[in-house]
């Protein structure tokens, strides 16, 4: 099993066998409450019978077609969709499985790009430490999670890798710490004056760091980062495959930061959870670029995946995004993100408690450490799983991230049992 130790999890399975709303279901029948919508996935909550029926409809109707040389109007009208939550202009789209395949995509189109310009010596990448953009290689050089790394550093390509965002000064910020963001992307244009600018490809970020423990950026940070990069020619990718799909409050949260990247990653919440893909925006005058530097009639970009804009896929996408612009999820996670905050950072009186972050409904309990860092996390998540509460943890953060079709009785339910179980530790 991914990212688990097996030995123990064989001990004592924790398993689930249904889902709907805002609840798993264990073999026995017993409710837990899913506080992190499956892993960032599950937008618009479980059991969505609108894209069940949209994937076994299109599966009857044509279920699978290559896309080598071959497509299909649902993978089309998919793109379409998606383009129009997008910033404007990003809106040319390539489809994958996941948000690693997007991460890995926009690496190879990043250098693609530079190339067709005859700038091909531009192959440096800068990512960020504690940051995570999938498991793929591309993506876990890009990572600055040690435990992700350290097993493949022999075989990562160079990356230059910025701080992260997280300052001691800063803890129990809800939403961006005031301080601190132009110290911080100043790290980019010391790169920059290291390695020099006509080395430096592209420059991957999560507008909040999810994974690791929801770093949101600091006032100033990423504006700082865009202004950089338009200074020296760097390309700014936005990994959105946590932050996308009104996580933010917008639709991405680049909307939210009022910060236009060149590239957007996305996955997840893309089809509600429901079958794997993913897909990655790219400015126009990037794809132009691309597609004229190639032969007439010759392939513009070689690469792909066999899977990727599968027909059930795009269907479960459009069902997904008819659900979320139908029921107005976007704005109703908006909404609900104050009382979200509230609740959350009510939890700071408590003495196990180290630092709260949040920005919409995205949020992080980081836990004083006891013994090995990490090893309370582990445990809790175990606890608070026994208790009725799924939530993810990474080391000793507990992650947040409730579907945007929550009320406020659930997020009661949520955080009485997040209390409970933490009002336990000292």
């Amino acid at each position: 099993m991914p990212f688990t130790p097996n030995r123990d999890f064989k001990r004592a399975p924790r398993l689930f066998a249904r889902a709907q709303g805002l609840y798993y279901y264990d073999p026995a029948g017993r409710a837990i409450i899913d506080g992190v919508s499956g892993l960032f996935a599950t937008a618009a909550g479980h059991g969505r019978e609108e894209i069940a029926q949209a994937v076994h409809d299109q599966l009857r109707e044509l279920d699978f077609t290559p896309n080598f040389l071959r497509s299909h109007p649902l993978a089309f009208e998919a793109t379409r969709r998606l383009a129009a939550l997008l910033p404007q202009g990003l809106d040319r789209l390539f489809l994958v499985n996941s948000g690693s395949e997007a991460v890995d995509t926009a690496i190879k189109i990043a250098l693609a790009w530079h190339r067709a310009r005859g700038d091909g010596r531009r192959s440096l990448l800068v990512s960020r430490e504690r940051a995570y953009h999938g498991v793929n290689i591309g993506g876990t050089a890009l990572g600055g999670i040690l435990n992700n790394r350290k097993a493949f550093a022999d075989v990562l390509p160079a990356v230059a890798h910025l701080r992260h965002t997280w300052r001691a000064e800063s803890v129990f910020s809800r939403g961006q710490p005031e301080t601190g963001g132009e110290e911080l992307a100043h790290d980019l244009q010391r790169i920059v004056e290291l390695r020099g600018a006509e080395n430096i490809a592209a420059v991957f970020v999560e507008p909040i760091a999810g994974s690791t423990g929801v770093l949101v950026p600091p006032r100033g940070y990423l504006e700082n980062l865009r202004a950089i990069c338009d200074r020296h020619g760097l390309l700014l990718v936005f990994d959105e495959v946590i932050c996308g799909f009104g996580r933010t409050g917008k639709a991405f949260a680049a909307q939210s930061f009022g910060v236009r990247p060149d590239i957007i990653t996305v996955a997840k919440a893309i089809t509600n959870g429901t079958i794997p893909m993913g897909a990655v925006a790219v400015d126009r005058r990037i794809h132009d670029d691309i597609l004229a530097a190639a032969p007439e009639d010759g392939i513009e970009f070689f690469h792909g995946y066999t899977w990727g804009g599968n027909p059930a896929a795009c269907a479960a996408s459009i069902a997904a995004l008819d659900i979320f612009e139908r029921e107005r999820l976007f704005e109703r996670g908006e909404a609900l993100a104050p009382r979200f905050a509230e609740r959350l950072h009510a939890l700071a009186d408590l003495p196990a408690v180290a630092d709260i972050r949040s920005y919409g409904l995205l949020g992080a309990v980081e836990l004083k450490p006891e013994g090995q860092p990490g090893r309370r996390g582990y445990e809790v998540q175990k606890t608070l799983f026994d208790a009725g509460l799924h939530l993810k943890s990474t080391g000793d953060a507990l992650i947040l991230a409730p579907a945007l079709v929550a009320e406020t009785a659930h997020l009661d339910e949520i955080f009485s049992i997040l209390r409970r179980v933490l009002a336990t530790l000292r």
